[in-house]
């Protein structure tokens, strides 16, 4: 684990003290209530937690994460809940949820998961919150998980870790796959429409060339445009990436310049396609990857 812990994702639990609340004690029906920040917390939530929990995504199917406002509804959701689930500094609105609970009741801070979310090679700036696409970060952040689960409803300790384990386990064969795909490709320049993959990109050996920094609001000068359509010539690149929630006009603007193609890199913020999860769309992204890269297996 590098030395530099920067911002942190962190598992709150809520402790009782909310008297006249269906849910006080953050269980309803037997069920620990988890609250998530977005898709990839709610997929290992659920996962983990199996028939013990109630999960709620506070960020809507194809909604981008990084604009999410919350309703009265949601933030009521976050005071009842058992467990609260959220990346630190990525979306200000559950952050101020959280510590709006905190500082109107007893709100314990259990367990701090320690991720390193920056921009791999950079310092403190550039700040990285795509952990998610590394399955062997990732696979940490799942055991903890497990284990701050079972510290919430320790009646389920021992199912939690289980599981925990279990998804452990299919990250490592992601991770596998991953390095055997890519070991061997023409290229290994990623351009993509903004730097969401830089965890992806330091894992597997490849450079990401993003034509805007991590916000994807941001919109590119036109000195940035033609910077990258001079690294994507200069690499021989093939394809220029472009994400499911933001619009690809950007990208097909270098990819014209280029004489590329586009492709779709999903960042797996949210979902788009409800029959689709996290281990689909990641090697659905493995396969768009080694085709673009040129990699031979």
């Amino acid at each position: 684990m590098p030395r530099a812990l920067l911002a942190v994702l962190l598992t709150l639990a809520v402790a009782a003290g909310c008297a006249g609340r269906a849910s006080a004690n953050g269980f309803t029906g037997g069920k620990l209530n988890v609250v998530t920040a977005f898709y990839p917390l709610q997929f290992l939530s659920e996962r983990i937690g199996g028939d013990a929990v109630t999960v709620t995504n506070l960020t809507k199917p194809g909604a981008e994460p990084h604009d999410v406002e919350l309703n009265p509804r949601q933030v009521a959701q976050v005071a009842d809940a058992g467990l609260a689930v959220y990346l630190e500094g990525f979306q200000p609105a559950v952050d101020a949820a959280v510590a709006q609970e905190a500082k109107g009741r007893s709100f314990d801070v259990a367990s701090v998961v320690d991720l390193v979310p920056f921009k791999p090679g950079s310092d403190e700036s550039g700040l990285d919150p795509h952990v998610w696409l590394d399955p062997f970060r990732f696979s940490t952040i799942a055991g903890k998980l497990g284990d701050r689960l079972a510290e919430a409803d320790p009646a389920h300790a021992a199912d939690y870790r289980a599981r925990a384990g279990q998804v452990q386990d299919q990250l490592q064969d992601l991770d596998d796959a991953y390095v055997k795909s890519l070991a061997s490709c023409a290229r290994h320049e990623l351009v993509t429409s903004h730097e969401a993959f830089g965890y992806l990109a330091s894992r597997y050996g490849l450079t990401q060339i993003g034509i805007t920094g991590i916000s994807p609001e941001a919109e590119p000068s036109p000195r940035r445009l033609a910077e990258v359509a001079a690294e994507a010539r200069a690499t021989g690149t093939t394809t220029i990436f472009f994400e499911t929630l933001v619009s690809p006009k950007v990208a097909e603007t270098i990819a014209r310049e280029v004489g590329a193609k586009t492709a779709v890199l999903d960042p797996l913020e949210g979902l788009t396609d409800r029959n689709a999860d996290y281990f689909t769309v990641m090697r659905a992204n493995l396969a768009a990857l080694t085709t673009a890269l040129g990699c031979t297996s």
